[in-house]
């Protein structure tokens, strides 16, 4: 199957999913969510909407001209991460793109919606059926993807490193506020930090604020996203987290459905937003340099000598926006 092939596959499954029913949708929805209960409607949604909008003809083939691509295919293991919809799903991608083989492990909080795009990829290309399979433990590959966290990264090393790898950890995200953002811009900033409750790479979990910063126009622009309150695991997590600020008399801020508090780390908790003064943009520039191995995405429009995501696109990653900022084509073109 040549890459024009392979192309169009993928192209027509980015309709399919366009294409998909209420009825359909709805009935994948409830099968994920027996699953998961993290993923509610609106974050599968949100997920085959940024998968949408790289699944076109001229973005996949303009993505992949920049690339030799191998001649030979090769067995490509892949330990996919559960902690938010179709987190893996770049990375089978890009396997069955390159013209390999996929062997994919499936996270147990994500084993649902990953196979239904591949049927419905396997319906528009009958002959990706012999390079796709889906598997309860790897076996005889030649490569291997794997994503979880720092705990899980050192097993998989342990296992995978004799192998040609790329083992992804913990990541988070962080945005930087200059104190001249609109209200738009702001509202954008919520959708960066409670897409997904949270859970993913990309959300912001850190703000670098300028001193003497008013968070009271920050809190209005939030207030559209108290629905996130409503979510019976989000809620544990901000009361626990609340409870513990109370009873050790850990100054913080209450929006009512989220907690910010003054820190110099960089992961907070769920339902807890971390938030550090500067007093130059040198200051910011200097944390973000020290935190680089650990960020995946920036947020804001400031000039801090790094590239920047304008506020609400975190969750919106183009195709050549690599985890980790490793580039998984070139590892999948070198093996």
């Amino acid at each position: 199957m040549d890459i024009d092939k392979r192309i169009k596959a993928f192209t027509r499954l980015g309709q399919r999913i366009a294409s998909l029913t209420e009825d359909q949708r709805q009935q994948l929805f409830e099968r994920a969510a027996a699953a998961n209960r993290w993923f509610t409607a609106d974050s599968i949604a949100m997920a085959l909407s940024g998968i949408s909008r790289f699944l076109d003809e001229d973005t996949l083939a303009n993505w992949l001209q920049r690339y030799q691509l191998p001649g030979q295919s090769k067995t490509v293991g892949l330990v996919m991460a559960g902690n938010i919809p179709l987190v893996g799903f770049h990375d089978m991608m890009s396997v069955l793109l390159a013209g390999h083989r996929a062997q994919v492990k499936l996270s147990s909080q994500d084993s649902v919606l990953p196979r239904a795009l591949a049927d419905l990829l396997l319906e528009e290309e009958p002959a990706f059926a012999d390079r796709l399979q889906f598997v309860d433990k790897l076996q005889k590959t030649d490569a291997v993807i794997a994503t979880g966290s720092d705990n899980s990264a050192r097993y998989f090393k342990k296992y995978f490193g004799h192998l040609p790898h790329i083992i992804r950890q913990n990541r988070t995200s962080a945005a930087v506020l200059t104190g001249h953002e609109t209200p738009d811009e702001l509202h954008g900033l919520g959708r960066d930090i409670f897409s997904y409750f949270g859970l993913g790479c990309r959300n912001v979990a850190k703000l670098y604020v300028p001193q003497g910063y008013d968070f009271t126009t920050l809190f209005e622009a939030l207030q559209p996203y108290e629905d996130v309150f409503n979510h019976p695991k989000y809620f544990n997590n901000y009361e626990y987290n609340k409870a513990i600020y109370l009873v050790n008399r850990t100054p913080h801020l209450d929006t009512g459905f989220a907690l910010f508090k003054e820190d110099t780390g960089l992961v907070s908790p769920l339902a807890v937003v971390y938030y550090e003064e500067y007093e130059d943009m040198k200051q910011v520039t200097a944390s973000l340099a020290h935190h680089e191995h650990k960020l995946q995405c920036v947020v804001g429009s400031a000039n801090t000598g790094r590239p920047m995501i304008p506020f609400g696109q975190a969750q919106f990653p183009a195709v050549d926006d690599y985890a980790d900022n490793v580039d998984t084509l070139e590892f999948l073109c070198q093996i």
